[in-house]
């Protein structure tokens, strides 16, 4: 099974033309949204089956499926020359997946044209590409300050050059719409290329762009997440978290994805505890949920004459107690039903709780 792309070599693939720099250039691959192809030793049963579409990324998270209708052969990691998505030109990209797993991602994607691939890049094709990809962070700085004195409300958050240099993608975000035909013009005369413009949202622009989240790791958008999906203020609820919004937000100023990660979980556990809102009466009066604790099963209440201390009862408890006070029968003081002792009851003020 490989591990890594220049595990590739280990493998009985036809390597003869491939060069020294490719073979170099494939260690650094290993990186941005990597895949492992963990079905790259198992053949299919069935014979008649080709695999003539293989996935290649580009800079950053930006991959596509191509089809091999040369039948050339293709490792991960093996630098290729593609059609490009305008059809005028040529792109060039790296090898990602080949085999059974493309045609169960392709799956899905909905796809309905698939662009070729033409060769694997020969000397002067990767020495332009790289070339032009050394131009970005200089276009980059330009394009902004052009922008700037534009004054578009807009941010040019990154570049990317095709291979051939023929055509600039300027990635951008922008709250409203924006009228950036000038801006295209004045960009046309910097560069001497064609330009494109794509608009982004902040979660793509944190993926694009990268950074350290606030667990001490790489963003999960700039390295395995591909798909986003909606994290709603719901999700730190149901975690028993308090809503501070500068420490829910990640890096694209949204919710952090990771919210939605353990959800699941939680809401299976929530199920086995009765409704928040409900308030106990006991001997010494009425006693409301003051906070849960979802794994240990356990709830703490307060009277309401005295919310500031809180008493720790299990689950179990205060579901009979509840159902004794639909029978009109009351429940032994809160103190009676904590799981701890009087010693060692927390007391607790809603300053203490602040996160």
């Amino acid at each position: 099974m490989n591990k890594s792309c220049s595990n590739c070599l280990k493998n009985k693939c036809e390597k003869k033309d491939l060069s020294f720099f490719q073979n170099n250039y494939k260690k650094k691959q290993c990186n941005k949204l990597n895949v492992l192809d963990w079905l790259s030793n198992i053949q299919s049963p069935f014979e008649y089956q080709k695999h003539d579409v293989v996935e290649v990324q580009f800079k950053n998270d930006r991959k596509e499926f191509f089809v091999n209708q040369e039948k050339i052969s293709l490792c991960k990691g093996d630098i290729v020359t593609v059609e490009s998505k305008s059809g005028m030109g040529y792109d060039v990209g790296t090898v990602i997946l080949t085999g059974e797993l493309v045609n169960l991602q392709i799956r899905n994607e909905n796809i309905n044209f698939l662009k070729k691939i033409y060769k694997k890049s020969t000397y002067k094709e990767i020495n332009i590409w790289k070339s032009f990809r050394k131009k970005e962070f200089s276009t980059l700085s330009k394009a902004k300050k052009i922008a700037k004195t534009l004054n578009l409300s807009m941010k040019i958050c990154d570049v990317e050059y095709q291979g051939d240099g023929e055509k600039a993608i300027f990635y951008y975000t922008a709250e409203n719409r924006v009228d950036f035909r000038k801006l295209i013009k004045e960009l046309a005369l910097h560069f001497h290329t064609r330009i494109e413009m794509r608009q982004i949202g902040y979660r793509q622009e944190a993926a694009k762009i990268g950074g350290i989240g606030s667990c001490g790791r790489e963003l999960c958008c700039s390295t395995w997440l591909k798909n986003f999906k909606i994290v709603t203020t719901n999700s730190a609820r149901y975690q028993q978290l308090s809503i501070n919004i500068q420490k829910l937000n990640g890096q694209c100023s949204k919710l952090k994805c990771c919210l939605n990660y353990e959800l699941d979980a939680y809401l299976t556990s929530l199920k086995d505890f009765p409704d928040f809102n409900k308030k106990i009466h006991t001997e010494k009066g009425i006693a409301q949920c003051m906070k849960i604790d979802v794994f240990k099963k356990e709830m703490w209440f307060s009277y309401i004459k005295n919310p500031n201390t809180w008493f720790r009862i299990e689950v179990k408890k205060i579901k009979d107690i509840l159902e004794k006070n639909k029978k009109n029968q009351i429940a032994p003081p809160l103190e009676e039903l904590s799981t701890i002792d009087a010693i060692q009851k927390t007391e607790l003020t809603f300053k203490d709780l602040s996160i």
